[in-house]
């Protein structure tokens, strides 16, 4: 029989961005017409697996330019002949379809455009702009000077175009040894910023290139591939992570020099961190390597390849992924966030089924025959009957009855966990004792009468009673028959490192500094390989991160589908190793606990002593999103304390109401932002409130300047949901209202600031963009589909604006699709 999964795990399409200063640009561009579509990329280094460190990144890139009827680019770069290969290349475009983005037929390569690249480095040469430099490196970062001492000119700065023309030339043809020559661009030695300081644009690099061969024997920068690949495939919003804010004059001067129109320009946001994880690929490499783990798969490493064979689904990285929000400050985010997201998704699809991990035989005396039982799949929801016999569950999912339960079969002989029988019970006990009672699920209520011990005084066989409904039991156990069961092997993965931070010089810190990123610019920038490895990491790994136990599991799974995940009962997540499973041989991995078995644990792993809070072990990092970069760089002494189990439980009251993860943790342990917070009305816009205070009202509300009411913020976030305001006047009015202390709705209306479009208007609208370029409507019914965004911004311009990206982009979808004929 199969179990079915909840549909409410499966809904089609991903969360959606939320409105950040990214998106307000792009509004802004669009209604401007500054392009005539937007298109963004994601640029992952070939040289290792797709990784948690590219979620972030990637979601950003990708599902903005869904919302606004863009493009999405997925680029290899590739520019590294030591570090990239097929194989990696390969592995990230199948991780990254996995999780759901879908680029058509824009697949690019850095290594794609070596002859273009090469083409516009003698481009700047003829025109003065670079130069071939022969210094060695030492020598060339002492030229450079340093924050307080202006560069001082290279001997060679000063060779004719000729002479550089040539020497490059010869660079290419090979007559020179590795190291021996670079080409640098001819900037401004005296520029307060060091990036601009003559940077390298070329350097020779002997290797075979996995898809270029031997053709190559210099290698362009990524400072100066990067920004070129941009502007050659025509994208508009090159997004990055602050580090590289300084090199973003370095992307203008060469669009500048190189007279691209319209450029391409580049735009930093926060990086996101993530606790008791690597992303470094180097690292990542060292630990397959080591034999730390057993491959760029295995279930604990943060790949995702890894996740997915855990069984971690696209669906909870994807709600990972948008709940942690777009800023232009770096944050390290609570493991918890993303184990939750987890939890969240297999809660609602997973179906309840038992497994004995550590297994003990009891004994049914009074059981005659074998009994078919008929077990819930989900026991807490509330099954009804249909007049078509369907069962309709509260998700709204209508299955066959036969689907809603399975058989599970009640014999004579059982199998329970061992640790659910004590011959002398601890204090507060409330499992199996002797002469104790206790209710086996879907069963009845048991009595345990005598046992069996070996040798060594281990329990070998309980011999107990069934009592049936009416006894009293003080606790429930799971159980699987001991004749029908099915023999499995079971693999309990837990955290790869026992300390929050495992690369920084104190690894119980959550705060990330230059020696510790908190995630791999991966997609952004790449790290610098030839830097020495700084293995410390190793010394953090958690010795329990997987434990292999051998018991039994229900004979209902025997049928099911083999991607089919499951909660076992008071165990976990679980589902069959998709490499080590096979019929007659069952390996189940458990993908996550029920509950965060980490938040009580003291330093080292270790749980913690008796009697111990969690306040008071340190700075353990639960709960912890640290500012660590950007803005305001925040130093590892102002790493904010974890959360308390009062601030979880305001965490926890805040989520429910509608806020964001993050978000509820953010407000929970700031007494400003929550004292605000506190005011806001219930409802569907509550968490729309609680992201205004968290992510714009922040600064203004702990320096007590804020002046509006967070139950005034509700029409405001009504009229936004409703499409009647676009994000960018929402954020203007509510900038106005935290000021001046006026209801928004007030300043909406003095000033006519909504002038929402109606449907009416917004058709009318889309029609003359339409009637206006009838080319181009028969272009895209032919299937050049990427004229959605030369229709976006029409549509913009022709309403001023006013149309929401959304309902435009629903509207023009609606127009645009083929006609009958």
């Amino acid at each position: 029989m199969t179990a079915p999964e909840s549909p409410a795990a499966s809904s089609p399409g991903a969360p959606r961005v939320a409105p950040n200063f990214i998106t307000e640009i792009i509004e802004r561009d669009l209604k401007a017409g500054k392009y005539p579509q937007v298109v963004t990329r994601f640029p992952p280094e070939p040289s290792g697996y797709a990784h948690l460190g590219h979620i972030f990144a990637s979601f950003l890139d990708f599902q903005t330019a869904v919302q606004y009827g863009g493009r999405y680019h997925l680029r290899m770069d590739d520019t590294n002949p030591e570090l990239a290969t097929q194989e990696y290349a390969d592995a990230i475009a199948e991780d990254l379809q996995w999780l759901g983005w879908d680029w058509g037929e824009h697949l690019y390569y850095a290594s794609d455009y070596f002859e273009r690249y090469y083409a516009y480095a003698e481009q700047l040469v003829l025109q003065g702009d670079a130069y071939v430099d022969s210094v060695s490196g030492a020598e060339m970062a002492r030229l450079r000077g340093d924050p307080h001492t202006p560069g001082t000119p290279s001997p060679y700065r000063s060779r004719t175009p000729e002479e550089n023309l040539d020497l490059l030339r010869r660079m290419r043809a090979g007559e020179f040894a590795d190291g021996e020559h670079v080409l640098r661009a001819k900037i401004d030695l005296g520029s307060p910023n060091m990036k601009l300081r003559d940077p390298v644009l070329y350097r020779i690099l002997r290797g075979h290139h996995y898809r270029a061969g031997d053709a190559w024997c210099i290698y362009p920068m990524y400072d100066f591939q990067h920004p070129l690949q941009d502007a050659i495939e025509g994208v508009t919003h090159s997004m990055c992570s602050l580090e590289f804010v300084d090199n973003r004059a370095i992307y203008d001067w060469l669009m500048e020099r190189l007279g691209f129109e319209p450029r391409p320009h580049q735009y930093e946001f926060g990086r996101r961190g993530l606790e008791y994880t690597i992303t470094s690929k180097r690292k990542l490499r060292k630990l397959v390597e080591e034999g730390a783990v057993s491959g760029w798969d295995d279930p604990r490493m943060p790949t995702l390849r890894g996740q997915r064979r855990l069984g971690v689904t696209p669906e909870a990285i994807r709600a990972f992924a948008a709940q942690i929000g777009v800023s232009r400050t770096n944050r390290t985010v609570d493991i918890s966030v993303y184990e939750n997201a987890v939890r969240d998704d297999l809660n609602h699809r997973a179906p309840r089924v038992m497994a004995v991990l550590n297994p003990v035989r009891l004994t049914l005396s009074n059981l005659g025959t074998t009994q078919i039982l008929q077990l819930p799949y989900w026991p807490f929801d509330v099954v009804r009957d249909s007049p078509d016999g369907l069962v309709a569950r509260p998700t709204g999912e209508r299955v066959a009855p036969e689907q809603a339960t399975r058989p599970v079969p009640l014999t004579r002989e059982l199998y329970i966990e061992r640790d659910d029988f004590h011959p002398e019970p601890p204090k507060g006990y409330k499992r199996l004792t002797p002469g104790g009672t206790v209710r086996l699920r879907g069963a009845g209520i048991i009595r345990a009468d005598r046992f069996e011990v070996d040798e060594e005084g281990q329990v070998t066989h309980i011999h107990a009673t069934l009592l049936g409904e009416d006894a009293k039991a003080g606790g429930v156990i799971h159980w699987v028959s001991a004749e029908r069961a099915l023999p499995a092997e079971f693999r309990l993965y837990d955290r790869l490192f026992r300390v929050p931070n495992p690369e920084a010089a104190n690894p119980k810190d959550t705060a990330a500094g230059p020696e510790n990123p908190p995630f791999d610019p991966e997609g952004i920038g790449h790290e610098d390989e030839s830097a020495p490895l700084d293995a410390k990491f190793l010394r953090y790994l958690n010795p329990e991160s997987l434990r292999v136990t051998r018991g039994f599991v229900e004979p209902s799974v025997e049928h099911d589908p083999a991607d089919t995940r499951y909660q076992f009962e008071r165990q976990g997540y679980f589902w069959r190793d998709p490499v080590d499973s096979r019929p007659g041989t069952l390996v189940f991995g458990r993908i996550i606990t029920l509950k965060d078995t980490w938040a009580g644990k003291a330093e080292g792993g270790k749980p913690a002593a008796e009697g111990q809070s969690k306040n008071a072990q340190g700075s353990r990092g639960q709960g912890v999103e640290k500012q660590v970069g950007g803005e305001k760089p925040a130093s590892p002494a102002a790493a904010p304390a974890p959360l308390t189990p009062e601030q979880e439980a305001e965490a926890a009251r805040l989520t429910g109401l509608g806020a964001a993860e993050a978000e509820a943790r953010t407000a929970a342990r700031d007494e400003a932002l929550l004292a605000f917070v506190q005011g806001a009305v219930p409802g569907a816009t509550f968490g729309q409130v609680v992201s205004w205070a968290v992510n714009d009202l922040a600064p203004g509300l702990r320096a007590g300047t804020v002046q509006v009411q967070a139950a005034d913020l509700a029409p405001l976030a009504e009229r936004l949901a409703a499409g009647e305001l676009t994000t960018r006047v929402a954020r203007e009015v509510l900038a106005r209202a935290a000021a001046s202390g006026e209801a928004p709705l007030g300043i909406i209306e003095r000033e006519n600031l909504g002038g929402a479009l109606s449907a009416e208007a917004l058709a009318a609208a889309v029609a003359e963009v339409l009637a206006a370029h009838p080319d181009k409507v028969a272009a895209y019914r032919a299937g050049k589909t990427a004229l959605m965004g030369f229709f976006t911004g029409q549509a913009m311009r022709v309403t001023g604006g006013k149309a929401q990206p959304q309902a435009l982009a629903q509207a023009l979808q609606r127009a645009l699709a083929p006609q009958d004929a």
